[in-house]
C-alpha cells in the first residue's frame, strides 16, 4: 500500500489545475486540419479513414492540452453519438464511414476508454466543468467492471469486455501492454477512489520489470498462461503497438533505465518494427513521428538533446502524428532540457 501510494503522489503532478503540458505552437492547428473533421469525427487515414475510440480519445486529450476548447466539444459530440453507445457507457471501438451501419465492431478497447476519461478530466480541471469530470468518472467505473482482471495476485488490464479471456482463448488470458496509459492510473484512482488502478499499474510495471530482465521488449500482445509470451494469433513483433510502451512510461514520469534498456537496445540500429523471437528489425519506421520515440527516451535516461528536425512538427499520417505531437508535449513537460 505504501508503494501504491507513493506512485500516485509521485504521479499527480501533472493531473493538478494548471500542469497541462503545452503543445508548440501552432501544432494543434496543423493537426486537427489534417486529421479531424467538422464534425469532430479524428480520422486514421492509414487506415481506411476509419475512426475508433482511440482516435477520438487522442484527439480529445490533443486539444484540451491544446486549450481548444471548441474542437474539444466537437469531438466529444461525434464521440458521444456514435461510439458511446454501449449499454455499459463504454465506447464501441471501430467507426467506418464506408459501412452501414457505421459501427462494425461493438466491442470496446480498454485504452480508448482510457484515453476518453484522461481527456475528460483534463477538460474538466483546465475550463472548470464538472460535468466532464462526472463523465470521466462514470467511464471509469464501468471499465473496471468489464476489463479488470483479478488473477494469481496481480490485476490486469484486459484489452476489451470480450475476446480475451481465459475461456475465450486457449492461451487466455491475453493482454496488450500498450493498453497501460500509465499517466491515467493515478487519475481514475483520484476520481474513483478505486485502488484497484494502480494495482494495474503495479502489474503492469512488473510485467515490464520480468521482461526486461529477460533483455526483451514487449511483444504488441501477450500470453499470460504461464509466463508472459507472444499471444497466438499475432505477430510476434515489437511493433506499432508497443512503441507507445516507452512514450507512456516518460510522460507518467517513471523513467527506470532497466526498465527501458529492452526498448532503447530494441531501437539501437534505428527505429523499426523488431521480431521479438530473433530480435531482428522486419520494417523500417523513418517517419518522425516514430523516430522521436526513442530520441525522447535517450534524452529522459542520458539527458541527449533530441535532434532540432524532431522538434518541428509537420503531420504526415494519424498514428505518428499523434505519437509525435504527445512526445513533444510531454519533453516541454517534464523534460525542457532536451528541447
Amino acid at each position: 500500500m505504501r508503494r501504491l501510494r507513493a506512485a500516485l503522489a509521485a504521479t499527480l503532478l501533472c493531473l493538478t489545475p494548471g500542469a497541462q503540458a503545452a503543445l508548440p505552437a501552432g501544432a494543434w492547428e496543423l493537426y486537427r486540419q489534417k486529421f479531424v473533421t467538422t464534425e469532430g469525427r479524428v480520422v486514421d487515414d492509414a487506415n481506411g479513414d476509419i475512426s475508433h475510440s482511440e482516435s477520438q480519445g487522442y484527439g480529445l486529450l490533443l486539444a484540451c492540452l491544446a486549450g481548444d476548447r471548441g474542437s474539444f466539444a466537437s469531438i466529444l459530440s461525434f464521440t458521444r453519438t456514435e461510439l458511446l453507445i454501449r449499454d455499459d457507457g463504454l465506447a464501441a471501438w471501430r467507426w467506418d464511414p464506408k459501412a452501414s451501419p457505421r459501427v462494425t465492431d461493438i466491442n470496446n478497447a480498454s485504452d480508448g476508454d482510457l484515453l476518453i476519461v484522461e481527456a475528460l478530466a483534463c477538460a474538466g480541471t483546465r475550463w472548470s466543468m464538472p460535468a466532464y469530470t462526472t463523465a470521466a468518472r462514470q467511464i471509469a467505473r464501468s471499465l473496471a467492471k468489464v476489463a479488470l482482471l483479478k488473477r494469481g495476485g496481480e490485476t490486469w488490464l484486459m484489452p476489451a469486455a470480450k475476446g480475451f479471456s481465459e475461456q475465450e482463448r486457449a492461451d487466455g488470458p491475453v493482454i496488450n501492454p500498450s493498453y497501460w496509459v500509465f499517466e491515467s492510473f493515478p487519475l481514475l484512482t483520484r476520481l474513483t477512489g478505486d485502488q484497484s488502478w494502480m494495482q494495474v499499474q503495479a502489474s503492469g510495471l512488473k510485467l515490464l520489470d520480468d521482461l526486461a530482465k529477460r533483455r526483451i521488449p514487449s511483444a504488441d500482445w501477450l500470453s499470460l498462461k504461464g509466463e508472459p509470451k507472444p499471444a497466438d494469433g499475432f505477430p510476434p513483433q515489437f511493433g506499432y503497438n508497443a512503441m507507445r510502451i516507452p512514450l507512456y512510461l516518460l510522460r507518467a514520469g517513471l523513467v527506470d533505465k532497466q526498465r527501458l534498456e529492452p526498448f532503447r537496445q530494441a531501437w539501437a540500429n534505428g527505429m523499426a518494427v523488431i521480431d521479438v523471437p530473433t530480435g531482428k528489425p522486419v520494417e523500417a519506421l523513418p517517419d518522425a513521428g516514430y523516430r522521436i520515440l526513442a530520441a525522447a527516451m535517450t534524452c529522459a535516461l542520458d539527458r541527449t538533446p533530441v535532434p532540432a528536425e524532431l522538434k518541428a512538427f509537420q503531420p504526415t499520417a494519424y498514428y505518428p502524428s499523434t505519437l509525435h505531437l504527445l512526445a513533444l508535449s510531454m519533453l516541454s513537460e517534464r523534460y525542457p532540457q532536451c528541447m
